[in-house]
C-alpha cells in the first residue's frame, strides 16, 4: 500500500468470473481480432477511481502509470531511472534546484504538445489541490516548480532530496494536460501509448490506443484488464484460453497447471511487495515494544510462507527488499520461539491480550491472517479476525482511520521503509531516532543513503515496528506467444508498453 503509503499499498485483487467483458467469448482475444490486435489480462485489484492523485490504491497506477500518464523519469525492469518526458535533468552544486529539458516531440492524447507548463499545473494538483496525504508528503520537499520556457522546467526543492526523484518516477510525478478539462476520476488526460476506454467498476478496464502517441507506438488496438475475485476463477479463464496474461498469480500452489511450455509460458522474478503485519503502535498492548516483539518470535515465518504462497517469495526481516541498496538480510533478528514470546509478554505484565486482526479481502492476506491468529494463540494472544473490503472500506478504515490494531497487506511502493518515519502513517511508528536516520540519508551525501537507511532498518526491526512476513513474488503467466512481460515488477506499473505477440 499499494498499494502508499503515505505508502501505496500493494492491492492485488478480484472480481467474480461470471462478470466477463464485453464481448468475450469463450477464448482469448490476444491476436487480432474484429476491432484489431487485442490483449487481454487477468488482475486482482480494482481501481476506486481513474484519478491517481484521489486514492492511494497500487491498482490506479498498475493501469494507468507509463501505460496512459508517464511522468520526467521512468524506472526500469532493473530498477534503474531512466529519461522518459525528459530528455535531461541536470541537478545544482547543492542539490538543491533540477533543471529538466523535456522532449519536445512528447504529446498528449488530445494532439497538445507536453510542456513545462503541464508538469507545473500536475505537481500544483497535488501540492494544493485535493490529492492524497501521501502524494502531498512526497511532493512537501518541492518549494516552486516554474516554467522557463516551453520545454524547460525547473524545480527547487526546501532541502536536498536522494528520494525525490524516484517519487517523480511513479504517482507523484504523473503528468496531466492541463488543458483537458475532464473529470479525471472517469476520464484520462495523458500522454502514455494508451488512453481510457472503457471502464466497467469492479469488472474491467479497457485501454485503446493512442494511434498519434510520440513514442514507440502500441503493439495492441485494445488492451483489456479483467478482474477476478476468486484466483481459482482467473487460473480457469487462463487454462480456457480466456486470458493471455494473468498479472501476478495469486495462487501458487495452482503453478504446475501451467507446466505444459506449448500452452503457457512461466516468469518467476520478484517485487517490491512486503507482505506486513501491521501494528497500531499507539494501541494498547502494542506500544509496548515487547509485546511487539513478542508476536514477532511466535510467528513460524517461513512456515507461513510455505502454507500462504506455496513456498514461493523471499523471507526478510524489515521493510527492505533485496532489491534496494541497503538491504541486509535481517531474518534472523527474531527467529521463531514461541517460548520466547510468552516470557516476553511475561515481562510485560500482558495478560489474555485482545486484538482486531482487520484483513483486506486479498487472497494472501486472509490465509496468513488465520495461520498468524493461529500462532498467537498459542502464545496466549487473541486475534479475532475481521475481513474488510477491499480496497475501498479497508482504505478507510485501516489506511486512513487507523482503526484497527494489526493488519496485514503488501506494500508495493519502491522504497518504502521511509513510511515508517511518518507517525501519521497507519502504523502510528513515532522513533525519533528512526526518524533522523531516515531524514539524514535523504538529505545527506548520496554515498551516505544506503549505510543510513541499513542503520534504520536494523532499528525498526529490532524495535519490532511491525513484522515482515515474506516478499511477494512476481509469477506472471502467459501464452507462448507473448514477449516482452518484465521479469520484475520494480514499479506499481504493469507496463504494457514492453509486451508484444507474435
Amino acid at each position: 500500500m499499494s498499494h502508499r503509503t503515505p505508502g501505496r499499498v500493494t492491492v492485488v485483487l478480484l472480481t467474480l468470473l461470471a462478470l466477463l467483458v464485453t464481448g468475450c467469448s469463450g477464448q482469448s482475444q490476444g491476436g487480432q481480432g474484429a476491432g484489431g490486435k487485442t490483449l487481454i489480462v487477468g488482475a486482482t485489484a480494482q481501481p476506486p477511481t481513474m484519478d491517481p492523485t484521489a486514492n492511494d490504491a497500487a491498482a490506479i497506477p498498475q493501469v494507468l502509470l507509463y501505460n496512459v500518464y508517464e511522468t520526467l523519469v521512468k524506472v526500469d525492469s532493473e530498477g534503474k531511472l531512466k529519461p522518459l518526458l525528459a530528455q535531461k535533468w541536470d541537478v545544482s552544486p547543492d542539490n538543491l534546484t533540477y533543471t529538466f529539458n523535456l522532449d519536445p516531440g512528447a504529446k498528449f492524447a488530445s494532439g497538445r504538445p507536453v510542456a513545462a507548463k503541464d508538469v507545473v499545473w500536475s505537481i500544483n494538483r497535488i501540492k494544493t489541490g485535493n490529492a492524497t496525504a501521501t502524494l502531498k508528503k512526497q511532493l512537501s520537499v518541492v518549494e516552486q516548480a516554474t516554467a522557463v520556457d516551453e520545454h524547460t522546467l525547473k524545480v527547487k526543492l526546501t532541502q536536498p532530496s536522494n528520494l525525490w526523484l524516484w517519487d517523480m518516477s511513479s504517482t507523484a510525478g504523473m503528468v496531466y494536460d492541463s488543458e483537458a478539462n475532464a473529470d479525471l476520476a472517469s476520464k484520462t488526460a495523458g500522454s502514455g501509448p494508451f488512453q481510457l476506454k472503457e471502464w466497467l467498476q469492479g469488472v474491467s478496464v479497457t485501454l485503446g490506443k493512442n494511434t498519434d502517441y510520440w513514442g514507440t507506438p502500441a503493439r495492441f488496438d485494445e488492451v483489456t484488464i479483467r478482474y477476478f475475485s476468486d484466483p481459482n476463477a482467473m487460473n480457469a479463464a487462463m487454462l480456457s484460453g480466456e486470458l493471455d496474461i494473468i498479472s501476478n498469480l495469486q495462487a501458487p500452489a495452482a503453478l504446475p497447471q501451467f507446466n505444459d511450455p506449448s500452452r503457457f509460458t512461466v516468469i518467476e522474478g520478484t517485487t517490491n511487495g512486503e507482505v506486513v503485519l501491521s501494528m497500531n503502535n499507539t494501541s494498547p498492548g502494542l506500544n509496548n515494544p515487547k509485546v511487539r516483539q513478542a508476536i514477532r518470535h511466535a510467528i513460524d515465518r517461513k512456515g507461513l510462507r510455505d502454507t500462504v504462497w506455496a513456498g514461493k517469495g523471499v523471507l526478510i526481516g524489515a521493510m527492505v527488499p533485496p532489491t534496494d541498496p541497503w538491504y541486509e538480510d535481517r531474518t534472523g533478528d527474531f527467529a521463531y520461539d514461541p517460548a520466547k514470546a510468552k516470557a516476553l509478554l511475561a515481562e510485560a505484565g500482558v495478560q489474555n491480550l485482545k486484538l482486531r486482526l482487520r484483513l483486506p479481502t486479498l487472497p494472501y492476506a486472509t490465509t496468513a491472517g488465520q495461520f498468524v491468529a493461529s500462532q498467537l494463540k498459542e502464545v496466549g494472544i487473541e486475534a479475532t479476525i475481521d475481513q474488510l473490503e477491499f480496497p475501498a472500506r479497508w482504505v478507510d478504515t485501516v489506511l486512513t482511520k487507523g482503526d484497527y490494531d494489526m493488519s496485514i497487506v503488501s506494500h508495493v511502493e519502491a522504497r518504502d521503509i521511509v513510511r515508517f518515519a511518518n507517525p501519521q502513517y497507519y502504523f502510528h511508528y513515532n522513533n525519533p531516532e528512526f526518524q533522523r536516520l531516515v531524514t539524514e540519508a535523504d538529505m545527506g551525501p548520496a554515498a551516505e543513503q544506503a549505510p543510513k537507511l541499513k542503520e534504520a532498518a536494523k532499528l525498526m526491526s529490532t524495535d519490532a515496528a511491525a513484522d515482515w512476513l515474506f516478499l511477494l513474488p512476481n509469477l506472471v503467466i502467459t501464452k507462448p506467444t507473448i514477449t516482452g512481460v518484465a521479469k520484475n515488477a520494480t514499479t506499481l506499473s504493469f507496463d504494457l508498453t514492453t509486451i508484444a505477440s507474435r
